[in-house]
């Protein structure tokens, strides 16, 4: 019996898209260099919707369709496809579904929306690549997976330590990754020390580890996720206020009710994940409807200090905040006498 290797034709159109542009940008330009292989690639790629320039379609139906110059393929790359109408996005797809055999297009999420015909149209007759990393475990099963297959080898204290540093700044994560290699060269074992001098400020961090950080009773870990949502993540304070809101608004909403499951209080606080319902449902627990009402009273006080009641810097308003939110669980809870 004999066997056969079958080899899969290279996608005519690739269609990358995600939630963080950086990872999308970074996903596009492996793409790109894949497409273009050992070729020139000045004479191979042509780029559409770059830097903020408009975009026309009609210009990249036609370099679509016109044969390559000087080599055996053109590679078309169209920048925030997003910003592609309806009327447009029809008459690409016409092209995608039946592309000339020297013509190789990527699409570049961003700028909004990708119209769905056209989307269906790559599904069809291309590839949707997604960029994004997830979040929670898969997020961090991500980033495993991008330090495994790095051109240096980071010790389990370096992963962990960039893991942390990064946070939701994963777009980041390739250029530390080059200066490594730049610096100690290919196949190189990176420690942390030698690692921290090529980090950086630290990255942004996502909403629930400061509200986790505060559940915690963590003043240091607390405070730390807030100067980060602030520095790094350049949210506003009364975005952060915001976060705590919901956060205890939602152990408000579900205090008393102690026959619901988690199922249940997912329906009643509007929610799909019955995840974050079971947490507000055990926190507010363990707070207590007089703590739950007290974080509410400092929640209403901060927000109106952060908007000019005092003098006080709206970053030393919530830092306050946090604090006293963070001390909660130490306090014993006050009785109605």
């Amino acid at each position: 019996m004999s066997s056969e290797t079958t080899v899969l034709a290279e996608p005519h159109t690739l269609l990358v898209r995600g939630d963080d542009p950086a990872l999308v940008a970074q996903e596009a330009r492996r793409v790109i260099d894949r497409m273009v292989g050992s070729r020139e690639s000045s004479f191979v790629v042509e780029e559409h919707g770059a830097s903020g320039e408009e975009l026309d379609v009609k210009a990249v139906i036609d370099a679509c369709l016109t044969p390559p110059f000087l080599g055996d393929r053109r590679v078309v790359v169209v920048r925030e496809a997003g910003r592609i109408g309806a009327g447009d996005a029809t008459a690409l797809a016409a092209v995608v579904a039946d592309p000339p055999p020297t013509t190789f297009l990527v699409l570049v999420g961003g700028g909004g929306t990708v119209p769905q015909s056209l989307v269906k149209a790559v599904g069809a007759a291309g590839e949707l690549l997604d960029a994004s990393a997830g979040t929670g475990r898969e997020r961090t099963s991500w980033v495993a997976a991008q330090l495994r297959d790095a051109p240096v080898r980071l010790d389990a204290a370096a992963r962990a330590r960039i893991q942390a540093h990064l946070g939701d700044d994963l777009g980041r994560l390739s250029g530390i990754v080059d200066a490594l290699v730049a610096a100690f060269g290919q196949g190189a074992s990176i420690s942390v020390a030698q690692l921290e001098p090529f980090l950086g400020s630290a990255g942004s961090v996502p909403p629930w580890e400061l509200t986790d950080a505060i559940d915690a009773s963590s003043i240091p870990r607390a405070l730390g996720a807030l100067r980060r949502m602030l520095d790094a993540g350049g949210r506003a304070p009364t975005e952060v206020l915001g976060v705590l809101h919901r956060h205890y608004a939602n152990m408000l909403r579900l205090d008393g009710l102690d026959e619901v499951d988690a199922s249940e209080a997912a329906g009643l606080l509007g929610v799909r994940s019955s995840f974050v319902a079971k947490k507000a449902m055990e926190q507010g627990r363990r707070l207590g409807g007089e703590r739950i009402a007290q974080a509410i009273n400092l929640l209403a006080d901060a927000d109106l200090d952060v908007k000019g009641r005092t003098a006080l810097p709206p970053d030393l308003v919530l830092e306050v905040l946090v604090a006293r939110l963070s001390r909660q669980m130490r306090a014993r809870p006050v009785s109605r006498g």
